[in-house]
């Protein structure tokens, strides 16, 4: 199934105005969607109120020195850029960067070249951070580049809704 843009919208619309009710902040932390996700949001009116930030870190350097992904992480050959590890700690990073209540993280291989042993194009690890809690997930996306983007963008966003709805019943 094809994602479409109306699709996207209205599941960051939604997010927003489940964020805005909870009174949570939001941001992310993108590689191979390349900022799409916090687009997604901002492209809602009102999103201002809940949107702290994004940190696009398409190189490794930026995953290391901004979001704080361990050197360990991303030289190690069995893990590198596209794994559980740095999905952790890229969403850990902006939560801690943007200072923000929810924060997801997406780093992938969107194609159409790009494939490793045991990560074909289309592997997607998304991380997500909520109140200081963390966990991760792979998801392997059929299509082309733009089609793996837009599923991993969808699924983001419903990754944010979930840590939005979890804190929403902490509080």
């Amino acid at each position: 199934m094809s994602v479409t843009e109306s699709q996207i919208y209205a599941v960051a619309r939604d997010l927003v105005s489940e964020a805005r009710a909870a009174h949570l902040t939001c941001g992310c932390a993108e590689s191979c969607t390349g900022g799409l996700v916090s687009g997604a949001i901002t492209a809602v009116p009102g999103s201002s109120e809940v949107m702290r930030g994004a940190v696009v870190s398409y190189a490794i350097a930026i995953k290391e020195s901004v979001l704080g992904v361990s050197r360990a992480v991303l030289d190690d050959p069995a893990l590198g850029a596209v794994s559980e590890p740095c999905a952790l700690q890229m969403s850990e990073g902006a939560c801690r960067v943007l200072g923000c209540d929810v924060s997801v993280s997406v780093t992938g291989i969107a194609g159409p070249g790009g494939e490793e042993p045991g990560k074909p194009v289309g592997t997607v690890w998304f991380g997500l951070c909520a109140g200081g809690q963390s966990r991760a997930e792979r998801c392997l996306f059929d299509g082309g580049r733009d089609e793996v983007r837009r599923a991993a963008v969808l699924h983001a966003l419903g990754l944010m809704r979930e840590g939005i709805a979890k804190l929403s019943l902490d509080k």
